[in-house]
């Protein structure tokens, strides 16, 4: 069975690319309530960056998602820019050299990229961040080696996370200066990967 190649990688990103088009807006409002409004379009101009990435000259895996991390370092200066980098980064280096990785070992690279962002970061499970959704999915996924059921165990998961966290108070950042009003609002950043997870898990 074809676990995720390069070519994996380039399909996703175009996916989620497209996806920005309706969800930008969308996240720019969610943002608007406790943040500056912009986390819209910092997703969106990181994601069109990679998708003028060309990763096809890596031979691995591991390459093509270092490619992405400069991309995304060159593109953006923020928080949440810095995380997905460094998540990028980490799964990188789990990857190098490997030009096929088993869908099986996705559940244990996220964990990895988990915990590299929390160490960067300094934000807790817990927070109501993008970090609780993440943990969701790659738990939800353990143990799965076969990508329509990854697909559907990661969106069914990040949809869960999304509406738990919904009714709780932001913990970090400066959302957490207004916990109070933060509760049955989305955390932008967990909204954004919901919403790309659910149009991975799609196909479109």
């Amino acid at each position: 069975m074809t676990g995720i190649t390069v070519h994996t990688i380039r399909n996703a990103v175009e996916i989620a690319n497209t996806r920005m088009a309706t969800l930008e807006e969308e996240l720019n409002r969610a943002d608007s309530q406790l943040g500056d409004g912009d986390t819209g379009v910092m997703l969106s101009r990181v994601l069109g960056k990679f998708s003028e990435t060309d990763i096809s000259t890596s031979p691995d895996v591991g390459g093509a998602l270092q490619m992405l991390a400069r991309a995304a370092a060159a593109t953006t200066g923020s928080s949440l820019g810095t995380l997905f980098m460094t998540a990028l980064l980490a799964i990188g280096k789990k990857t190098k050299g490997m030009a096929s990785v088993p869908w099986s070992d996705l559940s244990d690279l996220l964990q990895a990229a988990l915990e590299a962002m929390i160490q960067r970061g300094g934000a807790s499970l817990g927070d109501k961040t993008v970090l609780d959704a993440i943990h969701a999915v790659a738990m939800a996924t353990q143990g799965v080696d076969d990508q329509a059921h990854i697909a559907t165990k990661a969106s069914h998961a990040a949809d869960q996370a999304l509406i738990s966290f919904q009714g709780k108070p932001c913990k970090i950042g400066r959302a957490r200066m207004f916990a109070d009003k933060s509760i049955g609002i989305d955390d932008p950043g967990m909204l954004g990967f919901v919403r790309l997870v659910n149009a991975l898990a799609a196909g479109r």
